[in-house]
């Protein structure tokens, strides 16, 4: 690498990591229930060796709230907290390095591929700014590994020739993937097969020239492929594909819904109709999704917690350029360009995990592609500039200059009001997104904690007991030996109602007066002893409590109240 290309290359490492980690601690505005729940077990192993459920250093996944998410983020956020204490900073930093990991390894990734320095640092500037890998390496999602373990371990393969010691740190990154993030599982294996064949000449050459490179590299991706098997047979890891698979309860609902509307005879409804047709329709239809403009360069996704509203995940002035990039690719790839080939084949598998699962279009599924788009996007922007310059040239030589700082002064406008808007505008109005408010209505009941027999919390906001065990924090050997705690398994999820003298309630189970009797969903009735703490949704309690405290969201709607029930001295 020439000094000029190191010396830019760094500056974007440096951009990236400052718009990574500037206030990363209140922006997003709050820890969601993910992101407490994987901090908490962190933590829970750091001390203990367990997570929350008792399950000792869990390997193939953990139990969280029965959705399974696989465990090793839990193991890469340890060192943090050791560090820096549980803290929203610490939970999140390990992810802003990650993002600059996966900017450093796109660089490496392009040089590999053979597509030149300026598309090298082109394809890293993109990765550094572009909204869709900004946003969720600010905050704690599994896809930062795998984006970081897929990028880095094809960017050592791509560079095997520089070094025999590329392809087993290759191979176990990608072996890393797998225990990263659901949808690796289903990539990975798909694409290596692929890139096996494509590559089968040079790993023949490999097996006469270096066997034991081979063969090493070959039994690490074995270490971490084989126990799939296993893990894919038991109940846990097939507990997360009830909740987002095509076919659901719901598609059945559907399927079972237009045969009763049908006007066919019985026999061609049912052909017409069925799991396989809604399928395929429904697949074609997401996939086709997460390729449109409409999608990645102007209104993004619809879920608030993974994306800005209303905002692509590509910046607009790219989008001649992204198209460009993927006709050249694909052109290459009819020539039988190698590397062409792979990447074409690594958008083509990337996107089918995130097509098989119900919801529109959705950002961090469809991350397995990155950081494609932006390979694609500096690749067409180079060809198209070369394109350019000699047509240009004919008018005047300055032309093509002034076109190219005409497009870097707008991408740094298009920037600027991303951020602008994200630090600004989607945090103040989206906080309840993010469920803010409930640090506030901890601080508040541990600060109080010894004046009240019992602190009764709603259940509207999501898995209250989560975040009082993450800001408290809880003692993690204490809470596992509680006796009052009292959880249980319901619609394929698990619950806590109660633990100490917390008391976690639906919003609906609040009395309104004074004769109504106070309940849990299975914990049953409980009676009011002494002087109790409730932190309810607002306006949700019965009349004769007193209000103590309101928290609001960012945008000034009220979160929480927060009122007592005093009898007197306590206890």
């Amino acid at each position: 690498m020439q000094p000029k290309q190191l010396i830019v290359l760094l500056l974007i490492v440096l951009l990236g990591f400052s718009v990574r980690v500037i206030n990363l601690q209140s922006t997003p505005p709050s820890l969601n229930w993910d992101e407490v729940s994987h901090g908490w077990n962190a933590y829970s192993i750091l001390k203990t060796g367990q997570d929350e459920w008792g399950k000792t250093f869990p390997i193939s996944n953990f139990r969280a709230y029965g959705d399974y998410p696989l465990p090793l983020n839990l193991y890469l956020t340890i060192p943090s907290i050791q560090l820096f204490g549980l803290s929203e900073f610490s939970l999140r930093f390990p992810h802003v390095l990650l993002g600059v990991g996966t900017i450093i390894s796109t660089f490496f990734l392009v040089q590999g591929l053979r597509f030149g320095p300026v598309v090298s640092l082109l394809s890293a500037l993109f990765v550094a700014i572009d909204p869709w890998t900004l946003f969720p390496s600010r905050a704690v999602f599994q896809s930062n590994l795998s984006i970081f373990f897929i990028t880095a371990g094809f960017a050592f393969f791509f560079n095997r020739e520089k070094h025999k010691v590329l392809l087993p740190i290759s191979f176990f990154l990608l072996g890393l993937s797998v225990y990263s993030y659901h949808n690796s599982r289903i990539f990975m294996p798909l694409f290596l097969a692929i890139i096996f064949f494509i590559w089968k000449k040079e790993m023949l050459a490999l097996w006469i020239g270096e066997k034991k490179i081979l063969v090493g590299s070959l039994i690490i991706l074995l270490t971490f492929f084989i126990p799939l098997v296993a893990i894919f047979s038991s109940p846990d890891a097939r507990a997360r594909s009830r909740w987002v698979f095509l076919i659901d309860d719901g598609a059945i609902n559907k399927i079972i819904e237009q045969r009763q509307l049908s006007q066919f005879s019985p026999p061609v409804t049912k052909l017409i109709y069925n799991k396989y047709t809604y399928f395929a329709s429904e697949f074609s239809k997401n996939y086709v999704g997460y390729i449109s403009a409409r999608f990645l360069f102007f209104e993004g996704g619809t879920q608030y917690q993974f994306s800005v509203p209303g905002k692509g995940l590509l910046y607009p002035i790219n989008v001649f350029f992204f198209y460009a990039g993927i006709f050249l690719v694909i052109l290459g790839a009819f020539r039988r360009k190698k590397e062409h080939l792979t990447i074409f084949a690594w958008a083509l598998i990337g996107l089918i995990p995130a097509s098989i699962t119900t919801g529109d279009n959705h950002v961090i599924r469809s991350t397995t592609v990155l950081p494609l788009p932006q390979i694609f996007t500096a690749l067409g922007a180079f060809v198209v500039w070369n394109w350019l310059k000699d047509r240009l040239r004919l008018f005047h030589k300055s032309l093509l200059p002034i076109f190219k700082l005409s497009y870097f002064v707008i991408l740094a406008l298009m920037v600027i009001s991303y951020l602008s808007l994200y630090f600004g505008e989607y945090r103040e109005k989206y906080s309840w997104s993010w469920q803010y408010g409930y640090k506030e209505a901890i601080d508040y009941a541990k600060s109080h904690y010894g004046e009240y027999n019992q602190i009764i919390v709603t259940k509207k906001y999501g898995e209250p007991h989560e975040f009082f065990l993450f800001y408290w924090p809880w003692d993690t050997i204490k809470y596992q030996r509680d006796p009052n705690l009292l959880r249980f398994y319901q619609s394929g999820w698990y619950w806590v109602d109660r633990f100490d003298k917390f008391y976690f309630v639906n919003d609906w189970e609040v009395p309104k007066n004074s004769n109504e009797k106070w309940k849990m969903e299975r914990g049953g009735e409980f009676e009011i002893r002494g002087n109790a703490l409730l932190i309810t949704s607002p306006e949700n309690y019965p009349g004769e409590w007193n209000l103590m405290e309101t928290i609001n969201f960012l945008d000034g709607k009220p979160a929480f109240s927060i009122l007592e029930r005093n009898v007197g001295n306590y206890p």
